[in-house]
């Protein structure tokens, strides 16, 4: 499913800027990666850092950082989470958030309050969709794809 070529997972959960996707996994970490619209917005991903593992995160405080050609920035943290991993390859070849932004995950954390109490303020399913498609239309958001 897209919206001006972006795509959007109805299954993932979304910060209310859409800048962030968010996954639960069966071991009740989270997965954290960037949308179609940020790397579109970002352009070309040279490198990406993600906090050490065991460090603690409050909200506000981000999980990663990403740097383009055009844009230097944070990966958005909005709940208090302990990082466990970021994804190696992707701090190899961060070009692979652009060429596969739902596939190529930036970091997986522990929500401090657990899963459920973590995921409670994002967007899933049609009200992410409404959302989602929205900023693309209202910023005219056209996405495309990078070749790694």
């Amino acid at each position: 499913m897209d919206c001006n070529g972006c795509e959007f997972r109805p299954e993932l959960y979304y910060d209310a800027e859409f800048q962030i996707w968010v996954r639960r996994e069966s071991d009740g970490t989270l997965t954290v990666g960037m949308t179609d619209l940020s790397q579109t917005i970002a352009g070309r991903i040279l490198h990406v850092r993600v906090r050490r593992p065991g460090t603690r995160r409050p909200p506000g405080k981000p999980v990663a950082t990403i740097e383009s050609g055009k844009w230097a920035g944070p990966i958005p943290n909005f709940f208090d989470c302990e990082i466990v991993e970021g994804n190696a390859e992707v701090l190899e070849r961060p070009g692979l958030l652009n060429s596969d932004p739902y596939g190529a995950w930036v970091a997986r954390v522990r929500a401090s309050a657990g899963a459920e109490a973590a995921l409670a303020e994002f967007l899933t399913g049609d009200a992410a969709r409404e959302g989602y498609c929205a900023r693309a239309r209202s910023e005219d958001i056209h996405c495309r794809r990078e070749p790694t």
